[in-house]
């Protein structure tokens, strides 16, 4: 099958989805900034595998009639390589994009290391997080550079999923062999922590490998299981970890300069307004999933899961992977939820 992950990622999730709010009408001064904007368009670069047909692109034209009240005129660019489409970016041809968060590293490592591993329990988190990001007292933490990270929308859990059941333990994956994204070091960090042999693989190659067996381990969202047909690298004996290892997430980027004064802010809040739909599609797709699959973990297991995790992140924050801000802010969030957790009362993250 010739889907990517991000075939439903992107626009399975409906990163640009249908509107059910307008952005808020700009106030006197706005609308003086805006007319800086008359007469010229900015470039929105979509990854979309399908290309300009496909339904990210469809949505992308969508939320630009939004964006259009603000001032922006713009032209939709279908990319089917999210790779070339950050790179794109970067070197100008493209004015915004809309990528997965964690390639969006590059342009904010603080917003970038919103998947850190662990770091959001579940949906519940997710909503408190993505709903402190898009409040205005962080909007100076939305830019780096050139570059400004408009909104983010949950792609949900991203479950480990393994060729044979008998993997149901950290020590049982010693040795085995996981895919991990060639461009994400941290990934990397992670398995080798668990013993195991990581293999470098991008979206378009890493379900491919599980299912024709290059691979043992992946970690993939439920969004991923029917497009990417990943029933057939589970095979008859393999099962997916009823446990989340990381909170996925897309991110829509602008060329900050490019666009007028504080649309950026104004699009955080319209996108927070959107992720409901997003939580909504994911429950289904993960209820969509046959039971047998399911592997349960024991209880003792998602403790160590859970300590090695922190443990993963406190290195690789160290090590530079991942922004101390963030882990900060995610702690914050973790502790406002289970103030009771032992982590709440340790200072090491």
């Amino acid at each position: 099958m010739n889907c990517t992950l991000l075939k439903t990622l992107l626009a399975s999730t409906a990163l640009l989805t249908g509107l059910a709010h307008a952005l808020p009408a700009p106030n006197s001064e706005q609308l003086a900034a805006l007319k800086t904007m008359e007469g010229k368009k900015v470039r929105i670069c979509i990854f979309d595998p399908i290309g300009a047909n496909g339904p990210a692109v469809g949505y992308a034209k969508d939320y630009m009639l939004e964006a259009k009240k603000w001032g922006v005129n713009a032209d939709i660019k279908a990319y089917t390589d999210e790779r070339v489409a950050a790179e794109d970016l970067k070197a100008g041809q493209c004015d915004a994009a809309a990528i997965t968060t964690l390639r969006a590293k590059q342009f904010n490592k603080f917003v970038g290391s919103l998947d850190a591993v662990g770091g959001i329990p579940d949906k519940a988190h997710m909503d408190m997080v993505l709903k402190t990001l898009s409040s205005p007292r962080m909007a100076p933490l939305m830019r780096n550079g050139h570059y400004e990270v408009v909104g983010n929308i949950p792609l949900g859990a991203a479950f480990v999923m393994v060729n044979d059941r008998a993997i149901n333990s950290i020590e049982k994956a010693a040795g085995k062999k996981v895919a991990v994204m060639e461009w994400d070091k941290s990934q990397a960090k992670m398995v080798q922590r668990m013993g195991a042999q990581p293999v470098a693989s991008d979206v378009i190659n890493f379900v491919g490998k599980f299912n024709n067996g290059q691979v043992d381990i992946i970690a993939a969202p439920a969004l991923a299981f029917k497009p990417l047909e990943i029933y057939r690298g589970l095979g008859e004996k393999g099962a997916i970890y009823r446990f989340p290892l990381v909170m996925l997430s897309a991110a829509l980027i602008i060329r900050h300069d490019r666009f007028p004064p504080d649309v950026g802010q104004k699009l955080r809040e319209f996108v927070y307004t959107q992720i409901d739909k997003a939580f909504a599609f994911v429950e289904k797709e993960e209820k969509g999933i046959p039971e047998k699959y399911w592997l349960d973990i024991p209880a003792h297991e998602k403790v160590k899961y859970v300590e090695m995790m922190r443990q993963a992140r406190i290195q690789m924050t160290a090590e530079g992977d991942y922004d101390p801000r963030m882990m900060s802010l995610l702690k914050r969030v973790r502790c406002a939820k289970n103030p009771g957790a032992a982590e709440c009362s340790l200072k090491d993250e």
